[in-house]
């Protein structure tokens, strides 16, 4: 069984390749997007067509409500799935998506976190209303965490806390009993290099084309059905329609303002494509297909 991944900013075409090289080498493709995971949110994480999703079987896809958990743990349980699933019907894989530490969670290990019930997960959504209280509590319980995270670092307080209420463990004495354990060794990485400007450029008509295709009517379902409580609904290109529809800022600002959220997102996710894996290869869109598949 080949096995291979594609990462790279967003807007950059990891999925249109994926879809190539998949069509190719007989492979399924799981996808590592931390939207795409929700159902219901379409627009705004830029899946595949359903044409597309039809041709090629794609996992990590519409999985969860956008009001469900989900977690790098979960995705290392469904990529140990995926694997046993393409053995099985004697298919490769190919791991594409633009939240690369999930990859790399797979490659350098991670440790186990306990089980999240939607009912800690809400509760854990409600305290974290009042972030400074949270961190207090948590630096109270165990100082030798919490002395690296900001009181402003809602993402890995909120980590701390769902910890903390689930296995009433510290997150020290919870990562001492579980350490990390590698998922998989050796797997071939291709990073699409693409300058700022051109993928500014993309993410901007990007932008535009989400706006034409419902992108603000899809936030209002989301919100009407979901509230805005859950922790996807903090997503890049909803928290902008949000802001517009409270009368916060007009639909150009709205449209900018998910522009340049996004470019510096894609930025970020450069910095850590380059910073955090070895031993990968790093090339233009238009040469990966043709070096994918020479060195399959």
């Amino acid at each position: 069984m080949i096995q291979l991944a594609i990462i790279g900013p967003t807007a950059s075409g990891k999925s249109d390749l994926a879809i190539k090289i998949a069509r190719k080498i007989n492979a399924y493709i799981l996808s590592i997007d931390s939207l795409s995971i929700y159902k219901e949110i379409d627009v705004v994480s830029a899946k595949p067509s359903l044409d597309e999703l039809q041709e090629i079987k794609h996992f990590g896809i519409n999985l969860l409500n956008p009001d469900e958990y989900f977690s790098v743990d979960i995705f290392i349980n469904l990529y140990k799935e995926v694997v046993s699933t393409c053995k099985k019907e004697k298919k490769n894989l190919i791991v594409v998506g633009g939240t690369s530490f999930y990859l790399k969670t797979l490659i350098s290990g991670l440790s186990n976190i306990p089980e999240i019930t939607k009912e800690i997960s809400l509760h854990v959504e409600k305290k974290l209303k009042d972030l400074q209280w949270c961190w207090e509590l948590l630096y109270n319980l165990d100082k030798e965490y919490m002395k690296n995270i900001s009181p402003s670092d809602r993402y890995r307080i909120e980590k701390a806390l769902l910890i903390y209420e689930a296995s009433k463990l510290t997150p020290t004495e919870w990562f001492r009993q579980n350490p990390p354990k590698p998922t998989i060794e050796n797997l071939p990485i291709y990073n699409i290099e693409v300058s700022r400007e051109v993928l500014r450029e993309r993410i901007k008509k990007r932008t535009l084309k989400m706006v034409e295709n419902g992108l603000i009517d899809e936030v209002c379902r989301l919100e009407q059905r979901y509230t805005r409580l859950p922790h996807s609904m903090n997503s890049i290109g909803i928290v902008e329609v949000l802001e517009y529809l409270d009368g916060k800022v007009t639909l150009e600002q709205m449209i900018e303002n998910i522009s340049t959220h996004t470019a510096q997102l894609a930025k970020r996710q450069q910095t850590f494509n380059r910073t955090q894996f070895e031993n990968f290869i790093n090339a233009p869109l238009e040469d990966l297909e043709e070096m994918i598949l020479s060195g399959i």
